[in-house]
C-alpha cells in the first residue's frame, strides 16, 4: 500500500507527533487513574500544586491569571475549578487589597497538606511511567519543545 498523499510518513507511528499525541493521552489516563483515590481531577491536581509551589516560592500570593498563566490554563476554566477547590477548603481566593477585580490563590493549611500527598503519588506515576527514559534528556527535549527554545 502505498502512503497517503501529503505525508511523508509510512504510518501514524512514524510521526513525531502523533506519538506525542498518544504518549500524551496515555500519560494523561495513568495521571487520572492515580489521582481519582483523591478525588482530583488532573486540572484540580494542577492548580492545587501551582498555586502550592507559587505560595512557597513568591514574597505574594499568585492572582487567579497569574496561576493560570503559570499552569498553562484557561483563565476561566481555571477561575471554576478554583471556585471547586475553595468549596472543598483546599485554597482561599482572596480580594487582592490593590484590584478588586483580582483574587490571590492561597492554598490552606489542609491544601498545603493535600498537595504534597498529591504531587508524591503524580510523582510515583511518573516515576513509572517514564521508566527506562534517560531523564535528564527526556526533560530537556520536553523543556525545549514545551518552551520553544
Amino acid at each position: 500500500m502505498s502512503q497517503p498523499e501529503g505525508t511523508r510518513f509510512d504510518s501514524p507511528g512514524d510521526s513525531p507527533g502523533c506519538l506525542l499525541w498518544r504518549a500524551t493521552h496515555r500519560w494523561q489516563r495513568e495521571i487520572t487513574r492515580a489521582l481519582r483515590p483523591l478525588g482530583l481531577t488532573h486540572v484540580q491536581f494542577v492548580l492545587l500544586a501551582s498555586s502550592w509551589w507559587l505560595a512557597g516560592n513568591r514574597p505574594v500570593a499568585p492572582t487567579q491569571r497569574e496561576l493560570a498563566e503559570h499552569a498553562g490554563t484557561d483563565p476561566m476554566m481555571t477561575s471554576q475549578v478554583l471556585r471547586g477547590l475553595e468549596a472543598r477548603g483546599l485554597v482561599v481566593r482572596a480580594r487582592d487589597s490593590t484590584d478588586g477585580r483580582s483574587r490571590r490563590i492561597t492554598p490552606t493549611e489542609e491544601g498545603a497538606l493535600f498537595a504534597g500527598r498529591a504531587i508524591a503519588v503524580v510523582e510515583r506515576t511518573d516515576a513509572v511511567f517514564f521508566a527506562g527514559s534517560d531523564p535528564g534528556e527526556l526533560l530537556r527535549t520536553l523543556a525545549k519543545l514545551a518552551l520553544g527554545d
